[in-house]
C-alpha cells in the first residue's frame, strides 16, 4: 500500500524556496558544460538506481515492469538529449547587432541572449511516474535552462517520488552543482502555497483540466503574475477518410484499437474520438474492445473518474454502446461507444469531453466534407490525426484543421507514443495546454524557463562570453541578421 509522506509546512516550503533562490544565480553561473555534466550524472544516477525504482513504480502506478524500465529510459535519454543541447548553445538564441549609425534608425551595439527565469516548481502526472514526474521533462528542462527545481510529489506515486529526488539531489551534489538546485515537496497545501510563494519564477504542470487551471488562476492573479506551463486535457480526434477506409479499413481500425487502449488508454495522446464513414464495417473493432482483458488504472481516483466518465457517455442519448467496458479484480475492460456527425455537433461539449482511461468514441458520418464542421466544435488539442490517401482531395483542408486546433498533427499513424526530439511539439491551445506558444517535450521546451536579455554597448569584457568578438564557446549566434553561424 502506498503510504503519503507527510506535508510540506508552510516554514519548510519557505525554507526550500529560499535556497533555491540563493542557488538561482549560482546555478545559472555555471558554465553550460558543467549543466550538461550535472544533467549526465543525474541520468548516470537514475539508471544505476534502476533496479530500486522500477519496483516502486510498478507497486505504485500498477504499472508491468518493462513499462516502468522504458519510461526509466526515456527520462534518462532526454536529461542526455538536453546536455547535448547545452553543448551546441544553439538554444540561447544568441544575436549580435553592432553599431551602426547608418542603419534605418541609429543603432548602438546591441546583443541578446536568453537567461534563466529562476526557481521552477514542477506538478508531476500520475500516468507518468519517470518521465512526466520528479526527474521528468519539465524538470530535465527547467535545469537545462538554469533553474532550480521544487518538485511537488505526486500522491499517486510518494514513494517513488522520494526515491528519485534522492538520487537527483545526490547526482547533482556529486557534479558540483549549488546546493538547492533541487528539491521535493509534498501536500495539496504545499503545492499551492509554492505556485504562490513570491520566490517562485514559473510553474510546470501535467495533470487535469480542473487542476491544471486552478492553479493556474493561481499562478496569473499573483502580485507578481508568473507563467504557468500547464498540460491538462486533450481527446485527440482521429478522422479517417473515406478513400482511406476503403483502401485499408481493417489495418486503420485494428490500429486505432490498440492505440485507444495502450496503457489502458492512461496515455494524455489517447485517441478519443475516431471518425469514419457510416457505412464502415465495425464489426472487427467491436470484437476487438470486446475481447480485451481488463487491465487496473492508476489509482482509486482515477478509477472513479474513468467510472463517472463512462456512466456519463454511455447513458448520453445520442450514444449507443458496442461494447461496455467491466471492471473486475484485474481492473477494466475498454469501452467503445458509437454517435453520428450531427449528434456529435449538436452535444460537442458532452461527447468531446476527456474520459481518461480505456473508453473511446466512433463516430459516422455520411458527407466526408462535413467533417470540416467538427472544427468548429474541438477546442484545443494536443494531436490530431488524419488517415487519408496521398491524393484525397480532402486531406489538406483536414491536416489545415488539425493545425489550427493540435501541437501535432499525424499523418496515418496514431498519436500514443511521443518522441523525444528537436522537432517535437507536444503542447496546443487550451485546454491542451496553458502556453500554445511552448511544448514540454523535446530540444525546445528548453525556451519556457528563460527569457530574453539585450546587453547595449556594454564592454566587450563584461559581456556574456556567447556575445563577445571571439565567441569562446562558438554557439551559434545571428550577427548583423545574418543566419546563426558559429
Amino acid at each position: 500500500m502506498t503510504t503519503a509522506a507527510p506535508d510540506t509546512t508552510r516554514e519548510e516550503l519557505d525554507a526550500v524556496l529560499e535556497r533555491a533562490a540563493a542557488a538561482a544565480p549560482l546555478y545559472a553561473a555555471l558554465p553550460a558544460a558543467d549543466r550538461a555534466r550535472a544533467l549526465r550524472t543525474v541520468a548516470d544516477s537514475l539508471d544505476a538506481a534502476a533496479g530500486t525504482l522500477v519496483p516502486v513504480a510498478m507497486a505504485e502506478a500498477r504499472y508491468p515492469e518493462a513499462r516502468c524500465r522504458g519510461e526509466l529510459g526515456r527520462t534518462t535519454f532526454q536529461l542526455r538529449l538536453f546536455a547535448d543541447v547545452l553543448e551546441e548553445g544553439g538554444y540561447l538564441e544568441a544575436m549580435v547587432d553592432p553599431e551602426d549609425p547608418e542603419w534605418g534608425t541609429p543603432r548602438p551595439d546591441v546583443r541578446r541572449l536568453l537567461v534563466p527565469l529562476g526557481p521552477v516548481v514542477v506538478f508531476g502526472a500520475s500516468n507518468f511516474p519517470f518521465a512526466f514526474s520528479t526527474a521528468g521533462g519539465d524538470t530535465a528542462s527547467a535545469l537545462a535552462a538554469g533553474c532550480p527545481v521544487v518538485v511537488k510529489a505526486h500522491p499517486g506515486h510518494p514513494e517513488l517520488a522520494r526515491l528519485t529526488a534522492e538520487t537527483v539531489v545526490g547526482a547533482l551534489a556529486d557534479a558540483g552543482a549549488p546546493e538547492g538546485v533541487f528539491a521535493l515537496v509534498s501536500g495539496f497545501e504545499a503545492g499551492r502555497r509554492a505556485v504562490t510563494h513570491p520566490l517562485t519564477r514559473a510553474v510546470g504542470f501535467t495533470g487535469s483540466i480542473p487542476g491544471g487551471r486552478a492553479l493556474y488562476d493561481l499562478a496569473v492573479s499573483r502580485p507578481e503574475p508568473i507563467p504557468f506551463y500547464g498540460e491538462l486535457g486533450s481527446v485527440n480526434p482521429v478522422f479517417v477518410t473515406r478513400a482511406a477506409m476503403a483502401a485499408r479499413g481493417a489495418e486503420i481500425l485494428a490500429g486505432y484499437a490498440g492505440s485507444a487502449t495502450l496503457g489502458s488508454g492512461q496515455f494524455c495522446t489517447k485517441p478519443g474520438v475516431v471518425f469514419v464513414p457510416e457505412d464502415a464495417p465495425l464489426d472487427a473493432l467491436v470484437a476487438d474492445f470486446a475481447g480485451r482483458a481488463a487491465a487496473p488504472l492508476l489509482n482509486d481516483r482515477v478509477t472513479e473518474g474513468f467510472a463517472r466518465g463512462v456512466d456519463t457517455l454511455s447513458g448520453h442519448p445520442s450514444t449507443e454502446v458496442l461494447v461496455r467496458g467491466r471492471e473486475d479484480a484485474e481492473g477494466w475492460s475498454p469501452t467503445l461507444l458509437r454517435t453520428d456527425l450531427d449528434s456529435l455537433l449538436e452535444h460537442s461539449e458532452e461527447l468531446l469531453t476527456e474520459c481518461f482511461g480505456p473508453s473511446t468514441l466512433v463516430v459516422t458520418y455520411a458527407d466526408e466534407r462535413r467533417l470540416l464542421e467538427v472544427g468548429g466544435a474541438l477546442h484545443g488539442q494536443l494531436t490530431v490525426t488524419v488517415h487519408g490517401q496521398d491524393d484525397d482531395p480532402l486531406a489538406p483542408a483536414l491536416l489545415a484543421l488539425g493545425a489550427s486546433v493540435a501541437g501535432r498533427v499525424i499523418w496515418n499513424g496514431w498519436p500514443t507514443g511521443v518522441a523525444v526530439t528537436h522537432a517535437m511539439t507536444h503542447g496546443g491551445p487550451y485546454p491542451a495546454t496553458t502556453a500554445p506558444a511552448h511544448t514540454s517535450v523535446g530540444s525546445t521546451a528548453i525556451r519556457r524557463f528563460l527569457r530574453p536579455v539585450t546587453y547595449q554597448s556594454v564592454p566587450q569584457s563584461l559581456l556574456p562570453p556567447e556575445l563577445r568578438d571571439d565567441n569562446p564557446r562558438s554557439v551559434p549566434r545571428r550577427v548583423n541578421g545574418a543566419p546563426p553561424s558559429a
